[in-house]
């Protein structure tokens, strides 16, 4: 399997960070591969690892992911049911956990998912036995949002920051869909900004009294219809009162739409969702249930109708939507991007959903440009300190791009930056950053292929807006829909299938291929399809090696190809 390429930067600069420092923390929003890293990051460090998870579903689909980055590592399971230490890496709950500490073994690497809980005392208590067991244990922390509502700090646990993946990151390369963001008001804007209330998710009655009544549910469902009609929608509402008057308004206009609460026994929740995921209930409503940890690749539409008063939970209210959608499992459902609708002004408020204000021009070293700064905890010569909101520093090492410390909230502005600096996101080439050359068959750019040994796939489109990624194995017959939607999260799922499934060394021998001239064999063989693929006197022809191996592909399976693209 080969990393994409911001998730070996990232395993690259995490291990240096542990071997350095020997904790770290990596903050990689929903969608980045997250198992993907940290399975990879433990095989680098070696020995004994703890792998902690927050929720029990996550547990056996990660241990799958984490046997194939590292195959040859015992993996063993500590939850409810199943209790055993023996393996080289442990899958625990971190609930159940904190009840079995005393029987808890030596561990040389810990890693925490969703760190951002750790500092529950509960929680804590985990990590601080496991020093205790072993005091030079390293620990490694994974979270797309580790700023917390109440304000409380990691820093008790990490003095460095390893590396960032934003949303705006994973978009800019394809590997989720575009937010398309709306502000609506609806005459309330005034009343909804005298409301403060204290926590992203405190009491939030006094949102609901001003949102909550029959005119203005009613607009919202109008709203909907006017921008996400048909769309898969799942409303975070203010109060389990104003989720249910919100739901009567979307029935009303023939909507099929449900509520789920925490209250919500287990056996309801997990039918009425997979009512949801079939695309027989339209609208989900809830309160801070789906907020954290649910993904549905179906649902392209967000919206809120609460307060935010601090970007996390609206970073992972609006991740959502976000993901892109495999065909073969949803067929038929075409995602190009996710209509957010915000009633509520958290958008207006916090301005974009990546956390934190900015971002890493190059994940390569930039010559004569730092890659690490540290943030103040004594009177700096660079920057306002304190900050204008009372941030003192912290003295971590993190990354140069970032505007803001993710461990003290402490901002790095200089005495002219009154406002903050607009930030480009970074334009990445996904074709460029490829271990595999896309070539354009025909000198059209609507069908694209990329082949290695073991595998090939590519990109089509019959009407230059909706594109189709499709991969075949070698040795399967049946070709693979991988997705329906934009070209660039089209060329994204079609170059994650090949990175799953060629290695390094196939990639590296396929570009040894880019500039040498088909063989004789390869020639005959496309004369043979059709192909003008005369050499000249010299013996050469236009096609090289690999690009004869793509159009060859192409026409072996042309009329799957065209039959999965419905022609």
């Amino acid at each position: 399997m080969i990393l994409r390429g911001y998730q070996a930067g990232l395993v690259e600069r995490a291990e240096k960070a542990l071997r350095k420092h020997r904790n770290t923390l990596c903050m990689a929003a929903t969608g980045s591969g997250k198992t993907i890293m940290l399975s990879a990051l433990a095989g680098r460090i070696g020995g004994k690892t703890l792998i902690i998870q927050h929720r029990q579903e996550l547990v056996s689909q990660n241990m799958g992911k984490f046997q194939r980055m590292n195959p040859r590592w015992r993996l063993s399971l500590f939850d409810a049911s199943i209790k055993s230490w023996a393996g080289d890496a442990v899958f625990t709950m971190s609930q159940t956990l904190t009840r079995h500490l005393d029987k808890m073994p030596s561990f040389d690497h810990v890693i925490y998912d969703e760190v951002h809980h750790i500092v529950s005392p509960t929680y804590r208590r985990i990590i601080d036995v496991a020093k205790e067991r072993n005091p030079g244990m390293m620990l490694s922390g994974f979270t797309a949002t580790p700023e917390r509502a109440d304000k409380k700090t990691l820093r008790a646990y990490f003095d460095n920051v390893a590396d960032r993946i934003t949303i705006g990151e994973l978009v800019s390369l394809g590997f989720l869909v575009p937010p398309k963001a709306f502000i609506v008001d609806i005459g309330v804007r005034e009343q909804l900004d005298a409301i403060k209330v204290p926590s992203a998710f405190g009491d939030q009655s006094e949102v609901a009294d001003v949102l909550n009544t029959v005119p203005i549910n009613q607009e919202i469902v109008r709203h909907w219809t006017e921008k996400a009609e048909g769309r898969q929608t799942i409303v975070f509402c203010s109060t389990v009162k104003h989720a249910h008057g919100v739901c009567k308004a979307f029935t009303e206009k023939n909507i099929r739409a449900e509520v789920v609460t925490g209250e919500t026994p287990d056996d309801e929740r997990r039918a009425l969702l997979a009512r949801f995921d079939r695309r027989i209930t339209r609208v989900v409503l809830n309160v801070a249930v789906l907020t954290e940890g649910y993904d549905n690749q179906v649902c392209s539409c967000i919206i809120l109708l609460r307060q935010c008063s601090s970007k996390s939970p609206l970073i992972q209210m609006a991740g959502r939507g976000l993901r892109t959608v495999d065909p073969e499992l949803y067929p038929g459902v075409v995602k190009k991007d996710c209509v957010i609708l915000d009633f509520g002004t958290s958008l207006l408020i916090h301005g974009d959903l990546d956390a934190g204000d900015g971002m890493h021009k190059e994940r390569a070293k930039i010559e004569g440009e730092a890659v690490e700064k540290t943030c103040p905890s004594e009177p700096s010569d660079v920057y306002i300190w304190p900050d204008r909101d009372g941030n003192i520093g912290c003295g971590a090492r993190i990354p140069a791009g970032f505007r803001t410390c993710p461990l003290c909230s402490f901002r790095f502005e200089k005495e002219k930056e009154l406002a903050p600096e607009e930030v480009n996101m970074m334009e990445f080439s996904l074709i460029n950053k490829s271990p595999f050359r896309w070539v354009n068959l025909f000198d059209s750019e609507n069908l694209m292929m990329a082949t290695g040994f073991s595998a090939w796939a590519g990109i089509f489109t019959l009407d230059g807006d909706t594109w189709h990624a499709l991969g075949k194995l070698s040795l399967e017959k049946p070709i693979h829909k991988l997705a329906v939607t934009g070209r660039l999260q089209a060329l994204a799922a079609a170059d994650d299938f090949l990175r799953r499934y060629e290695t390094e060394d196939a990639a590296k021998k396929g570009r040894g291929w880019l500039n040498q001239p088909a063989t004789p064999k390869q020639i005959a063989l496309l004369q043979s399809l059709g192909y003008d693929a005369q050499a000249d006197p010299l013996g050469r022809s236009k096609y090289t090696k690999y690009s004869a191996s793509c159009h060859s592909n192409f026409s072996f399976n042309r009329n799957s190809i065209e039959k999965a693209l419905g022609v």
